[in-house]
């Protein structure tokens, strides 16, 4: 039969030459074709390799810094019950010193359980189990690789608390790049009556390298005038795709006005805008993001600078959501020379920190109302807390949110991350932000009526909200819950409401109702630190 098929073959070649090379491309083709299609077959199996490393390193990272010590096994097994979660059907449990995997009246897969330290062997060992379970059950199958390590860190964290997070390798490029900033072209704005000027420009950012420099007017966006625009409304319109291009009409001092064109690029988020109304400078910050810092020295440095100076500044760090802590401490070391602005206790050495206010302050002792609300978290009410404890202001608003928890981020294999909570946060005076959040020293929160009472009653010199202001001093952690909210009650959390500019006016209107409102003057023997 075979010799038969080679001289039909060599009758073939003989009539059709032709078609030589085309068949032989076909063959070549197919041979190449079929290693990429088994490849392709063998990517839709469960990477073990893969998920044992990012679990590796997850329980490496976790161990020494979770703020209760957990120990890998159980956090593992913990992790290990995303298998459940995906199918009821299927179990884990370590017992004996083994992991086991239970199917429906059977144990599916055994292995002994590595050694308690060793995070690399709990690793591959979860993904030995998580195979198995796998090969086992086709929701697990439909699920992947992906949908496994997601599961798996989603039942770890449910033992944790609400901020301590894993993040697919996808949503982490997004917020990474969130984080960095969007595209924009590195300037910060301040108003005075109607001149827009230019307060800061990032190094090496595209308006830099045009030679836009601090001190310049922007007189128009797009052809559209600068001036009939609040400040917040140009920054934004600053920001936009990266690559895409804006027209800026600059006055650099008393030179004639030139439009330049640019080209937006990845920059540090605009998370600052300032202006000053009635004689009062008001800073807007809308989140502490990596360039905050730098950019709340220009806007303030550019406002207290104005002509004529102003009477006080007015910082709105409502609906804050917090962000990058040092970028906080940098900000606050603006407005403070001296005194604690926060300090961090966690279970890992490299977590305590005492962070100690290192600047001066550029606003010369110029009155400060912080405006808060329920959206306040994090690193903005470690900013008011700061203020407010240091006696350098009065914080004026609504209990905020409570977030006194640090995460330690790491990037795992693969570009996923991991966000762990690995301290808590004390403020100044020894009280925890966690759950208790910041207690202002004006209330807007009670309604219109009961703002304008404190106020009148601050003019006179009493503080009607003196009692609940030292209970919140002096709390020390732990609390129970119900002691927490018994002292929230008194000024509760609210987002939004009126008011709270007026109220901020009438304080720095009245020296005699800010200081008042302070804080020393109520505690004068409170001890800093925790």
């Amino acid at each position: 039969m075979a010799r038969s098929l080679a001289r039909r073959s060599r009758a073939h070649r003989a009539r059709r030459p032709a078609l030589v090379r085309p068949i032989r491309r076909i063959v070549t083709v197919l041979c190449v074709m079929l290693p990429i299609c088994g490849a392709q077959a063998g990517q839709r199996g469960f990477d073990s390799t893969h998920a044992a490393a990012v679990w590796g390193a997850a329980l490496a990272f976790m161990a020494p810094r979770t703020l209760q010590p957990l120990g890998i096994p159980r956090m593992a097994v913990w992790g290990l019950s995303g298998i459940t979660a995906l199918d009821s059907d299927l179990t884990v449990q370590e017992q004996s010193g083994k992991l086991l995997l239970f199917g429906p009246n059977r144990v599916i897969f055994a292995t002994l359980a590595p050694p308690v330290g060793d995070a690399a062997k709990w690793g591959v060992a979860c993904a030995a189990v998580a195979a198995h379970a796998f090969a086992a059950s086709p929701t697990i199958e439909r699920a992947g690789t992906g949908g496994m390590i997601r599961s798996f860190f989603d039942e770890l964290f449910n033992h944790f608390d609400p901020y301590s997070r894993y993040v697919a390798p996808r949503e982490a490029a997004t917020e990474r790049a969130l984080r960095l900033g969007l595209g924009g072209i590195g300037m910060t704005l301040a108003r005075h009556d109607r001149i827009v000027t230019i307060t800061g420009v990032t190094p090496s950012s595209p308006a830099d390298r045009a030679g836009i420099a601090p001190g310049m007017q922007l007189l128009a966006i797009d052809g559209r005038d600068a001036a009939a625009q609040p400040v917040a409304q140009l920054q934004q319109e600053l920001a936009g795709p990266i690559g895409s291009m804006i027209d800026l009409t600059i006055r650099p001092g008393h030179s004639l006005p030139q439009t330049i064109t640019l080209a937006r690029a990845l920059v540090p988020t605009q998370s600052v805008t300032g202006q000053i109304d009635d004689g009062i400078a008001h800073i807007r910050v809308l989140g502490f993001d990596h360039g905050t810092a730098r950019q709340f020295a220009a806007v303030l440095a550019q406002l207290v600078q104005a002509q004529p100076a102003p009477k006080g500044i007015v910082i709105d760090l409502r609906g804050n959501r917090g962000g990058v802590l040092r970028q906080s401490v940098l900000s606050l070391d603006t407005l403070l020379s001296q005194g604690t602005i926060i300090h961090t206790i966690g279970r890992d050495p490299a977590a305590n920190k005492v962070w100690h206010a290192e600047g001066a302050d550029i606003a010369h002792g110029l009155p400060v109302v912080v405006l808060v609300d329920g959206g306040t978290a994090s690193a903005a009410e470690v900013f008011s807390a700061a203020i407010a404890d240091n006696d350098r202001g009065v914080v004026l608003g609504s209990a905020t949110l409570g977030k006194g928890l640090v995460q330690s981020v790491t990037e795992l294999p693969g570009g996923g991350e991991l966000f762990v909570t690995w301290s808590r946060m004390i403020a100044p005076r020894g009280w925890p932000l966690q759950s208790l959040g910041v207690f202002p020293q004006v209330c807007t929160s009670l309604g219109t009526d009961q703002l304008a009472k404190q106020i009148n009653a601050l003019r006179h010199g009493v503080d009607l909200l003196a009692k609940p202001l030292a209970e919140t001093r002096a709390a020390r952690a732990p609390m129970p819950l119900a002691e927490v909210l018994a002292l929230r009650e008194a000024c509760p959390a609210a987002i939004g409401g009126n008011g709270y500019e007026r109220a901020a006016a009438a304080l720095i209107d009245h020296p005699a109702a800010y200081r008042a409102a302070l804080i020393r003057p109520l505690l004068p023997h409170a001890r800093a630190g925790g």
